[in-house]
């Protein structure tokens, strides 16, 4: 039976068809999100979460491409999303531990400027363009390689390099009275 029979199946409520989807699609899923997020629990996690929305909207479900495309751009959005919302806890970690970092408990004038240097860095990242800065953080926050980078975005890995090349060369363009002023140029 073919995506669009099962499809058509599941439509209906058809159980049957949503375990054969299931099946199929799965593990497929798994090895995806744990390539791209580098955590086999969290990729599991996503994935079932994938398959348990395709469930839910499986009665108002138009696909325009094939079922295989569909659950490939929800996994990676998923996976996205829990990117960000990992990089926004972390962030707010010394908001929620009540600002006990080391520029708080002692203003000594190194960590003052370590904590300018790392403002401006934020500062810097955040301005970039979207797609470059996905593609930076993807890079250096994630650890995910070039080609995996590519995979999860679906662009070439040419794309990426020119998009981590433009990123890295707008950071230095930023940075560079920090990094002089430290010496660290």
């Amino acid at each position: 039976m073919d995506d669009r029979q099962l499809m058509d199946r599941l439509k209906v409520g058809d159980q049957v068809a949503f375990d054969s989807i299931f099946r199929s699609y799965y593990p497929q899923l798994v090895g995806f999100l744990e390539a791209m997020l580098r955590d086999r629990a969290i990729g599991e996690e996503l994935a079932q979460d994938v398959m348990l929305e395709l469930w839910r909207r499986r009665e108002q479900l138009e696909l325009k491409e094939s079922l295989r495309s569909y659950l490939f751009q929800a996994a990676r959005n998923r996976a996205l999303n829990h990117i960000r919302h990992e990089r926004v806890a972390r962030r707010n970690e010394p908001l929620v531990a009540g600002e006990t970092s080391a520029t708080v408990d002692h203003p000594e004038d190194s960590n003052l400027v370590d904590a300018e240097i790392e403002t401006a860095l934020r500062t810097a990242v955040a301005g970039l363009p979207d797609r470059c800065r996905e593609v930076f953080e993807l890079s250096r926050v994630n650890g995910l390689s070039y080609a995996e980078i590519a995979a999860a975005l679906d662009i070439s890995v040419k794309t990426v390099e020119t998009q981590m090349g433009k990123a890295l060369r707008v950071l230095r363009e930023h940075m560079a009275p920090w990094l002089a002023a430290a010496g660290r140029k």
